[in-house]
């Protein structure tokens, strides 16, 4: 019965594929008349953007001194973005939740830094296709699973495959820094509600210890190889990122303070919910943080309602480097990205700044904005059209969408199901 189901199950989704991937760029584009947000800050109204084998040859004013190429999109009202990055999901990873045939998130293990996520990410999953009608249209694929999950990739949202999707395989290695405190487990008798967690001290000097072997094993030639010793290479000599889960104060110091002792070059904290208690130390170590999406709830009774809302804004102004990124499970959520972004603008910073946050803040994070994460010559045109706001889930419609400069379909099952139901409703009884 269950190979029937799974049967059934991969019939559906190769009939719902993803939609076939773009033709390389064949002919010089210019996008006329539109506002172009860089990314970087700049605003340029009634601009130009011309882009020719995947690369940004000019962002500027429309002067009409500058040749313009056959093709030529009046975009008159609209607004150009650079393309979105989703940072630290299991994206192409699952599919449904609930189906384990297609949850590859993880692996057994605690300490598996040799696990590498970009080898099961699937290129046609109907989830990341779905992502591309909000601007998002590139990702940092991570494993989910122990304490020290794997390496994350990041690709971009149209391939056949995750050789061709991939921008930069291996960027980096994640860990869960364990917490001072543990949920009470009621149903074998503890007190619900937050409880000391006596096991912290063994549980991070168990990762330490490991790292430290790692290190130990990379600095002389071994005679046999230990994959996930070896795997770690990256982090001691400054060619891979670690990123690492803590909102603590106290999980952010030990955190910051222990993986820099014995030589971890580039940390990124992942969700820094007290991060502001931390400021002085991020800020020495020029160490960024990712922020978990403001939509939820605070941790603790004595937290604003909003606290969670403005942090990506607070820890911007207070001068750290800031994205954003999803922490929810369910990786349909990533959609929200950009209206997350959005939601910063009633928090002191502008649109602009907003803007940063998911695009070139979280480029310079992940070590690709040289090429991605902002509209500036010599870089790639990842890039979209928009209708007005990107950041305004009232306004942000898409109507054009390139990645390396191929024109994108932005077609989904969802845009399917949109018109079929649009059609039954017009109809007249």
């Amino acid at each position: 019965m269950r190979s029937i189901l799974t049967l059934c199950l991969s019939v559906a989704l190769s009939v719902n594929a993803q939609q076939t991937p773009a033709d390389i760029q064949k002919e010089a584009i210019a996008i006329e008349g539109a506002t172009i947000h860089t990314g970087t800050g700049e605003v340029i109204e009634n601009g130009l953007l011309i882009f020719e084998n995947g690369v940004i040859n000019y962002s500027g004013k429309a002067d009409a001194k500058i040749v313009r190429p056959e093709r030529v999109i009046k975009a008159n009202g609209k607004h150009i973005y650079p393309g979105f990055i989703a940072p630290t999901k299991s994206l192409g990873l699952v599919e449904i939740d609930a189906v384990r045939a297609t949850d590859d998130e993880d692996e057994i293990g605690e300490y598996i830094p040799h696990i590498r996520s970009i080898i099961a990410y699937n290129a046609e999953s109907q989830v990341v296709e779905s992502l591309r009608q909000n601007g998002i249209l590139l990702g940092q694929i991570t494993p989910q699973g122990g304490t020290i999950s794997g390496s994350s990739s990041v690709v971009q949202f149209d391939a056949w495959n995750w050789e061709d999707a991939a921008v930069k395989t291996d960027d980096g290695i994640h860990l869960r820094w364990p917490s001072t405190l543990r949920r009470g487990r009621w149903w074998v008798g503890e007190p619900r509600g937050y409880q000391p967690n006596k096991n912290y001290l063994k549980q991070w000097s168990g990762i330490i210890e490991f790292l430290e072997q790692a290190k130990a094993y990379n600095a002389t030639p071994a005679k046999t190889t230990h994959l996930p010793y070896a795997a770690t290479k990256g982090l001691f000599d400054g060619s891979q990122r670690l990123y690492v889960t803590a909102d603590g104060e106290r999980e952010i110091f030990d955190a910051v303070t222990e993986l820099e002792k014995i030589g971890v070059k580039h940390i990124v904290i992942v969700g820094g919910y007290f991060a502001e208690k931390q400021l002085d130390l991020l800020k020495s170590k020029s160490i960024p943080v990712l922020v978990h999406n403001p939509h939820e709830l605070p941790n603790l009774d004595d937290d604003a309602y909003d606290f969670v809302y403005g942090l990506a804004a607070r820890l911007h102004k207070a001068g750290l480097l800031v994205g954003i990124q999803n922490a929810s499970k369910a990786n349909f959520q990533v959609r929200n990205l950009p209206f997350y972004a959005g939601h910063s603008v009633g928090y002191g910073i502008s649109k602009e700044e907003a803007l940063a946050l998911i695009s070139s803040n979280t480029a310079k994070i992940l070590g690709i904005d040289d090429t991605y994460g902002s509209l500036e010559i010599g870089k790639s045109a990842t890039l979209f059209i928009s209708e007005g706001d990107a950041l305004d889930m009232r306004t942000n419609q898409l109507s054009h969408a390139f990645i390396d400069g191929r024109e994108i379909s932005l077609e989904t099952h969802q845009t399917e199901l949109w018109k079929r139901y649009q059609e039954k409703y017009s109809r007249q009884d």
